[in-house]
């Protein structure tokens, strides 16, 4: 088994959960819709839970927990601010840049499933969260629909 190969993919899926929450928290800040608002605090919540999940899991392993956020996901957040600045449709905006953020992270969490020697114990709480952002990524393309 990699160990080092999974602590570093465990860290960069730990930065990613980091960002979704800090985005999911800036979308319910930004949104005037309630509906919406809540489901960004929920999803924001789910990602806190996820992080923990993967800290317990590199506890566990002996390896070191990286804290903050990436430089990719501060750059996103910046652009999505940007975006909702200058858009007619803020909430269409928000929503878009969200999608944006769930089909990076599910990419990224595919990428980490391809390790071969994942121990089954991780694969199975991976594969989870990465079911569960696929469903938030469903559901926001859902609600992007409607407002197109």
């Amino acid at each position: 088994m990699n160990e080092s190969k999974i602590i570093d993919g465990l860290n960069d899926l730990l930065a990613k959960n980091y960002d979704a929450e800090k985005g999911f928290m800036k979308a319910a800040d930004e949104t005037e819709n309630r509906v919406l608002a809540a489901l960004y605090r929920e999803k924001a919540s789910q990602r806190y839970t996820f992080g923990h999940q993967i800290k317990d899991i590199l506890r566990e392993m002996g390896g070191e927990i990286d804290k903050g956020t990436s430089t990719l996901g501060d750059m996103h957040r910046a652009w999505m601010n940007f975006k909702k600045f200058f858009s007619f449709d803020k909430e269409e905006a928000i929503l878009e840049e969200i999608e944006n953020g769930e089909e990076a992270a599910v990419k990224e969490y595919n990428e980490f499933l391809e390790i071969s020697d994942l121990p089954h114990s991780i694969r199975r709480i991976i594969t989870a969260q990465r079911n569960a952002i696929q469903k938030t990524l469903d559901k926001v393309e859902q609600l992007e629909e409607t407002y197109d």
